[in-house]
């Protein structure tokens, strides 16, 4: 099935995935390439048009990205933005200088020409978000402004070259009628017919797949997240037997997750699951350790020993194993192949992956191109329940980056029981839905207490609540306090060997949204 395309050339902004997901938003697919990508790769997606990102960098830099300017003359519509603006002035023999004042933050802009179809529709004054410090000072033959800010100009076009660029954001919430603005550069200019949909995504990825696995035996690592849980349901709904999912008990699952997995994805969903309780490899493994970066390694390692052990049985049984199905999903893509270079690492991955060389197994990623919320949507299509789709994201090494300290047998008790309570009254509350995370940390730290007029010495545990919309950032929630009360009240009497309760107010950045 053809899938019509806006190609996105990322400059190194950080909000080119926000103007992915607005025009996705409308059903219209969108894909990111780094700004560096060949002419010849972005031609391969066959572009309705081409939107090129902001970024950090002034065109004058040494190391300024730069975008193929022949880009400039495929045909295709073309709308920059901010930094995109520059690139195009730049390029097509026009001035760029640095403004004598910057704009960053909100602005009006007073639009002088509302005949340009970029406009359709749009009132002649806009707030929006600026983030600039260079200007467009001379424009290049036959562009005209069509919007000014009461400093700078903030818009031009040129109808004839189909190309358009406006200097603010018209994709970050601050610019409240930047969606329109979008609408118009995909309906009205690029005339796109917003028919990519759930069941559209779904028809073409199973006959892909189809095609691409043939009779081969494909295998997939299951962790009863969202991610796994879907793309285990669409690959199987395009091959059925050729598919055996591995489901690894690795000791720091959440309470009667390893029963409940297979309860939804066996017996409800039909998919053949071999599951295998690891737990107490995992654990001998976790002697000891009180380093979060070497309890990941060590949970990673094993998986991988695990994961390897049964993969060759299956293999042995079913005649080879070709393929890999891996939940990648399209942040993952893009901040792979960003041109801001490698960026620090905080932490190892949430999610333990990788696999031993000499299986040599091919990839299937049926996700690479979602966003989450698309997942979630490509899900309920798949007819999967709710409870395994509106599950709030779970780290892969599990309960082990929220007990801090040493992971014993005990202490995963002990937190798995609090984690329950939390999960269960913020469920109750009708909060779970409206929450990116929310769970329960086991602290190192021991506090005396008083129960039945006898002392007590016992675990503090942290309560956490964020919200988000990718987990980059995050910020705090405050939960009500009756809903706090009954979390606290309830853990204390009901979990034998906690007996104090603190709440996390730490937003992300500084803090990271998990303890470890």
């Amino acid at each position: 099935m053809d899938t019509q395309t806006i190609v996105i050339l990322d400059f190194g902004s950080q909000y080119t995935q926000l103007i992915a997901r607005r025009i996705r938003e409308q059903n219209v697919f969108s894909v990111v390439l780094p700004c560096t990508a060949p002419l010849r790769e972005i031609q391969v997606h066959k572009p309705l048009g081409v939107i090129l990102s902001g970024g950090p960098s002034s065109v004058f830099d040494d190391d300024a990205p730069a975008a193929d300017a022949a880009v400039l003359s495929m045909g295709v519509p073309v709308l920059g933005i901010c930094y995109g603006l520059h690139f195009i002035v730049h390029h097509l023999g026009g001035k760029v200088k640095p403004a004598p004042l910057g704009e960053y933050g909100h602005a009006e802009v007073v639009i002088e020409d509302g005949s340009t179809p970029l406009f359709a529709g749009l009132p002649a004054r806009l707030e929006v978000w600026m983030s600039h410090g260079d200007q467009a000072e001379e424009l290049p033959g036959g562009f005209r402004r069509t919007a000014v800010t009461s400093n700078a100009l903030a818009a031009i076009a040129n109808e004839d070259r189909r190309i358009w660029a406006v200097q603010f954001h018209p994709e970050v919430h601050h610019t409240p009628l930047g969606a329109k603005l979008i609408r118009n550069f995909v309906f009205n200019i690029c005339g796109a017919a917003g028919d990519w949909t759930p069941s559209h995504f779904i028809e073409s990825t199973v006959e892909g797949i189809r095609a691409k696995v043939g009779k081969g035996h494909v295998i997939c690592g299951l962790s009863g997240g969202v991610d796994s849980s879907v793309a285990a349901v669409l690959v199987h709904r395009a091959i059925g037997p050729q598919l055996t999912c591995i489901f690894v008990n690795n000791g720091v699952l959440r309470k009667n997750e390893f029963e409940s997995v297979q309860t939804n994805l066996r017996d409800k969903l039909g998919l053949n699951i071999v599951a295998v309780d690891a737990s107490d490899r995992f654990l001998r493994q976790l002697g000891g350790v009180t380093d979060p970066e070497t309890k990941r390694k060590r949970i990673g390692a094993e998986f991988i020993a695990v994961f390897d052990d049964q993969a060759t049985r299956i293999a042995q049984e079913s005649g080879g194993v070709d393929w890999l199905v891996q939940g990648t999903l399209y942040p993952d893509v893009i901040e792979s192949s960003s041109v801001k270079g490698p960026s620090q690492t905080i932490k190892s991955h949430h999610n333990v992956g990788g696999l031993p060389l000499h299986m040599k197994l091919k990839l299937i990623e049926p996700l690479r191109d979602l966003f989450k919320d698309e997942v979630r949507r490509i899900g309920r299509d798949l007819g999967m329940p709710e409870d395994v789709l509106g599950r709030q994201p779970f780290p892969g090494p599990g309960l082990a980056v929220r007990i801090l300290g040493e992971v014993t047998r005990d202490r995963v008790r002990l937190l798995q029981e609090a984690d329950e309570i939390v999960v269960a009254e913020i469920k109750a509350a009708g909060l779970y839905s409206k929450i990116w995370q929310s769970f329960a940390v086991l602290l190192p730290v021991m506090s005396v207490g008083v129960m039945g007029d006898q002392r007590t010495y016992a675990y503090t545990c942290a309560v956490r609540a964020v919200q988000s919309e990718d987990g980059m950032t995050a910020d705090w929630t405050p939960l009500p306090y009756e809903v706090l009360k009954r979390i606290s009240s309830r853990i204390v009497n009901e979990v034998r060997g906690i007996n104090r309760i603190v709440y996390d107010i730490t937003s992300k950045p500084p803090g990271t949204i998990e303890w470890e």
